[in-house]
């Protein structure tokens, strides 16, 4: 038991303030180190007020079961460990400033690393990927539409298959995806991703579209609903073209979406809702009220939702939405 009494805890606001200047000032930290230990700790709040536990009362299970949520969305264990070494920096923070007695994070493992992890795909791997579109193909639109979905929503291979037109929201930009059991979910698109579908659309038309598959967005020449198996080898063959040496598969860019969101510092909440992890009601009522959230959390920490990526459309047309 410390011979002093513990301090009333500031708000969340003041907490993480006081932290950043802890980090930045005494401890010393490299900006880009400080940042992301402030977005851990931003995260670990998010959480706990998620579950009604105020930080004070943390517990060690507390963050276990946050580290859970963290591999639920595809976060890779070595992403996991520098989370908690943010984590940890913050509760030493609380000690020294006597908001705690103990720290909670004390027993908790740094998750174990296996040797071979699941990859996670730089931005600019992903950008090199669709560079290496060759343009002169007629199938050029329609497999940049699908990196772009899979790469800006993080949608999985067989949503992706079943994805319906008259389930794309173009005013408003976003979709809705029917995931596994039949669970539907509202997820949001980049205008750039809009575009690409908009002008996918008309080349999509003029094949000879195969009875069953009149309102299914992606399909293959002969005019019939792809298969996961078709969206591998295209997501595969894409990376060897651009150079990447590593095992790429269309779940690849579904982990770099969650882990570069996480990383840009979107709501936890938010990624598992987009992901499918729980199921969600998709009435009218969820429509009105989460669709804007969930479009903004996307606009403000997704990399391809930036305007710097926007001028990649170019290179098909005018890039006009609908």
């Amino acid at each position: 038991m410390s011979s002093h009494p513990v301090r009333t805890i500031p708000s969340d606001g003041d907490l993480l303030r006081d932290f950043s200047a802890y980090l930045k000032l005494e401890r010393g930290l490299s900006v880009n180190t400080a940042e992301a230990y402030f977005r851990d700790a931003t995260h670990l709040l998010e959480f706990l007020q998620s579950v009604s536990t105020p930080i004070q009362e943390a517990t060690t299970a507390d963050i276990h079961e946050f580290l859970a949520t963290l591999h639920e969305i595809g976060i890779q264990p070595r992403s996991q460990a520098r989370i908690l070494a943010g984590i940890r920096s913050l509760f030493k923070f609380m000690r020294l400033e006597r908001y705690i007695e103990s720290d909670p994070s004390d027993l908790v493992e740094m998750p174990a690393i296996p040797a071979h992890l699941p990859e996670v795909l730089s931005v600019d791997e992903i950008d090199s990927m669709v560079k290496a579109i060759d343009r002169g193909k007629s199938e050029a639109l329609r497999n940049h539409t699908i990196i772009e979905i899979l790469y800006g929503s993080g949608v999985r291979a067989s949503e992706l298959t079943e994805l319906r037109i008259s389930h794309i929201n173009f005013s408003e930009g976003y979709m809705l995806v029917e995931g596994k059991g039949s669970k539907q979910r509202i997820v949001p698109l980049s205008d750039i991703a809009l575009s690409l579908i908009s002008e996918y659309i008309p080349e999509r038309n003029k094949l000879n579209v195969r009875k069953g598959s009149e309102d299914i967005l992606l399909l293959n020449r002969r005019g019939a609903k792809m298969t996961r198996v078709m969206v591998f080898y295209i997501v595969r063959d894409l990376a060897a073209a651009a150079g990447i040496m590593k095992k790429i598969s269309p779940h690849t860019l579904r982990h770099s979406f969650a882990t570069h969101l996480l990383e840009g510092g979107a709501n936890l909440r938010a990624i598992q809702e987009m992901l499918g992890h729980e199921s969600i009601a998709t009435t009218e009522i969820y429509v009105h009220l989460d669709r804007t959230r969930l479009r903004s959390e996307l606009l403000n920490h997704h990399p391809h939702f930036t305007s710097s990526y926007e001028n990649m459309s170019d290179t098909f047309s005018s890039g006009n939405t609908r």
